[in-house]
């Protein structure tokens, strides 16, 4: 069973991500603002694993900066600074099923639209960045396509 462990941003930063999305709707954009699930929220992806067991205190919560927007393969994303002690403790605990989360690979991300147009990026140049904090975690179940809530601070779940 796969398991994503995620952060959750703060009720500000949550707000200006989905007026991004709105924003690339409203131009024709590709946007998660059309994503009809409802778990789809913006969050930053931490690792993908078979099992939360052994999962880290992960100190929420953190500072966070979110921009540019730019792509990232055919995704257009945000860069997201200020998580690299969060992941580092989340590699070292539980690593990742998905190579792209390791600490020399991994780029912090928010979605903006996932199989975007190239040159996408454009329509967001010089976007200020936004800054706040990431306050919660969730655990996204990939077979189910459901959440958990994760504690901000704890030794071990499951």
């Amino acid at each position: 069973m796969a398991r994503t462990v995620e952060l959750l941003l703060d009720p500000d930063l949550d707000r200006g991500v989905r007026a991004l999305w709105d924003r690339l709707a409203a131009s024709g954009a590709r946007s998660l603002a059309t994503h009809p699930h409802a778990t789809n929220r913006p969050h930053v992806t931490l690792a993908v694993v078979p099992s939360l067991s052994g999962l880290p205190d992960l100190g929420l919560p953190v500072p966070v900066r979110l921009g540019p927007a730019r792509m990232l393969g055919r995704a257009l994303v945000l860069e997201v600074s200020g998580l690299r002690e969060v992941h580092a403790r989340v590699w070292a605990a539980v690593g990742s099923e998905n190579p792209l989360h390791a600490p020399d690979r991994w780029v912090p991300h928010v979605s903006l639209a996932l199989r975007a147009t190239p040159g996408s990026d454009a329509l967001l140049h010089g976007l200020p960045p936004m800054s706040g904090r990431a306050v919660a975690a969730r655990s996204y179940d990939l077979p189910t396509r459901t959440v958990v809530g994760l504690p901000a601070g704890r030794d071990s779940a499951e």
